[in-house]
């Protein structure tokens, strides 16, 4: 397992969604200081994949929010067919495949437990209550503290343009 609680990014991704922001954007800032883009930009880009995209359930925000930071630092800029590519999306399927070790699932309704998903596009309270029934929190940790350590892993330093 992953010690995500004392991983830096993981650290800094749990303290972001406590503050209030939601999965991905917490995860996305918690790397804000490794690529070129203002951190309200950041928070505005990565907002619309909480709660596994609009709260659809879907693909948990987290690993949304960790895909986004990859490609950032990453990704490929050009209408690539070929090997960049290819390599990009081996990095993103290890990334997923690692996070699905460690939590079961890259879904959100499966990692919340529920079946269908959230018709309602309004999140909940953020209470003591709402912490201790989501794992959410943790997620964000976990999503960062694998990136954190594939970028410490692999030797990756933010690609230059």
């Amino acid at each position: 397992m992953i010690d995500y609680e004392n991983s830096v990014r993981g650290k800094k991704a749990m303290d972001l969604f406590k503050q209030g922001y939601n999965c991905s954007q917490a995860v996305f800032l918690a790397f804000s200081d490794m690529y070129d883009m203002d951190e309200k930009t950041a928070a505005r880009l990565s907002s619309s994949f909480g709660g596994g995209m609009g709260r659809l359930r879907e693909v948990c925000g987290t690993v949304s929010g960790m895909f986004m930071v990859a490609g950032m630092l990453f990704g490929y800029d050009s209408p690539e067919t070929g090997k960049i590519k290819a390599e990009h999306y081996a990095r993103i399927q290890k990334l997923a495949g690692e996070f699905t070790e460690i939590n079961g699932s890259i879904v959100c309704r499966e990692l919340l437990g529920t079946l269908a998903g959230e018709k309602s596009p309004v999140p909940e309270q953020r209470t003591e209550e709402y912490y201790r029934k989501r794992p959410c929190v943790h997620l964000a940790g976990i999503a960062a503290a694998l990136l954190e350590e594939y970028i410490a892993a692999e030797g990756h330093l933010v690609k230059e343009n």
